[in-house]
């Protein structure tokens, strides 16, 4: 076997905000990442996802060893840490784990909220960026097209989707906690990202009408105000504006803060007592967490959400347990695929070295038929490759059964064997599907 899957990352499951932060892959540092991965002689394939509650890598393999290697030194060098720092919010996983992880992720099972949809989103993203950059393969574009599809299958036939539960909802919730009643509150949006939006949506539904929204690039912040009847800001006006506020909504995917302690110290002085309530959707955080400090100011970020969270999901368990089933029967079925894959290039082979012994004993038998007329020949030649057909018509029915039964690797092992199949394995067959033969076999850790 030539290749494996495996995945790599942190999410908020395994590692705190802060390193959640140092490990953020963005688009710019993300195509970095994945150029530096393809380049090394042991990964095939690659493909970055980075939300802001996880940063993951998704590799096609020839040495999963030398793969995970690697994998960790660039997400340490992105954090500027050491590799031996990573430890214990670093978990790697391999072959059938690494499959039911992504389709796991992309179904909302793995998320922060059980069912959000926003991940079917951001997994597409990733793998369109994977695309652009040219770092894809037979594997990665099945394994990340099924995952998408088993995301979709999820969400259409459980209810897993159906609560209000979101990010976004409990963002908003936690506002309302602290400040009661939420229309006729002033609201100030600082990003026009999706994000951004789903909360400015969640709040103009609470009532909120007075929405202002501030974001580097005006046209987007005017698009976002404009949807939710809100008016947009520029950045220069960001001290006066949160003067005024009630409610802060950060989430700009800026990579550095851009609100600091004692900038709010000014505005909380300015503002004589009137509560403030910030809440950080960002990562890396766009507000300083000595923020928390500042008189009459609530500062909520993605671990507080995460803890609020915590305490109202296990209303959605029964549904997950139904939705975990379906990605089992995905995963299956992913495994069935990468098992046909190696079925093929040794169907051809088998049947190309039936052609050859064909070829060769008319060859041999030439100078005995020289009395033979050419429609004799043609039917001789005829009648000899039909019987090989015959022949092989069999076991060429029980390799493609084997591959359904998840036994082709033994049938496969066999006729390589008895035929002397390797030299008839053509060398771009081997690049095209060998390296899809992966060990999806492994018993998966639960």
């Amino acid at each position: 076997m030539t290749g494996e899957i495996i995945a790599l990352g942190a999410s908020h499951k395994t590692a705190p905000l802060e390193l959640r932060e140092k490990l953020a892959l963005p688009a710019g540092r993300a195509s970095r990442a994945l150029a530096e991965l393809t380049d090394h002689e042991a990964v095939h394939e690659a493909a970055a996802l980075f939300t802001c509650n996880r940063t993951e890598l998704y590799l096609v393999t020839a040495d999963p060893v030398e793969a995970e290697s690697a994998a960790l030194g660039i997400l340490s060098r992105q954090a500027g840490l050491r590799p031996t720092e990573l430890l214990g919010a670093i978990y790697s996983m391999r072959a059938a784990e690494a499959v039911e992880h992504l389709f796991s992720v992309t179904s909302g099972l793995d998320s922060m909220i059980v069912g959000e949809t926003e991940i079917q989103g951001q997994v597409k993203r990733a793998y369109e960026q994977a695309l652009v950059e040219g770092v894809t393969g037979p594997v990665s574009n099945r394994l990340f097209r099924d995952a998408l599809a088993t995301g979709k299958r999820v969400r259409s036939e459980t209810q897993i989707s159906r609560s209000n539960v979101s990010v976004s909802s409990v963002a908003v919730q936690l506002a309302a906690d602290f400040l009661g009643e939420l229309s006729g509150r002033r609201v100030l949006v600082i990003g026009a990202g999706e994000n951004a939006e789903l909360t400015a949506r969640t709040l103009h539904e609470r009532g909120v009408e007075a929405l202002f929204v501030a974001n580097r690039r005006y046209d987007r912040a005017l698009g976002l105000a404009q949807r939710f009847g809100g008016r947009a800001v520029s950045f220069e006006d960001l001290p006066r504006e949160l003067e005024q506020a009630d409610i802060v909504v950060a989430s700009t995917g800026a990579p550095h803060q851009i609100l600091g302690r004692e900038e709010l110290e000014h505005v909380a002085a300015s503002r004589l007592g009137r509560p403030l309530v910030l809440v950080d959707l960002a990562v890396p955080r766009d507000v300083e967490p000595g923020v928390r400090d500042c008189p009459s100011v609530a500062l909520y970020d993605m671990d507080d959400l995460q803890r609020a969270v915590a305490e109202n999901m296990s209303v959605r368990e029964a549904v997950a347990d139904e939705a975990r089933g379906l990605v089992r029967e995905e995963v299956e079925r992913f495994d069935r695929w990468l098992e046909s894959l190696d079925v093929v290039p040794t169907i051809s082979a088998l049947r190309r070295r039936g052609d050859e012994v064909v070829d060769q004993v008319l060859r041999e038998n030439e100078s005995r038929w020289e009395s033979l007329s050419e429609a004799d020949r043609e039917r001789v030649e005829t009648m000899a490759r039909a019987v090989v057909s015959r022949l092989l018509h069999e076991p060429t029915l029980r390799l493609k059964g084997s591959a359904r039964d998840g036994a082709s690797y033994r049938y496969i092992h066999a006729l390589r064997e008895l035929f002397a199949l390797e030299a008839a394995l053509a060398p771009h067959e081997e690049t095209a599907a060998e390296v899809t033969q992966l060990d999806l076999r492994r018993r998966m850790r639960r």
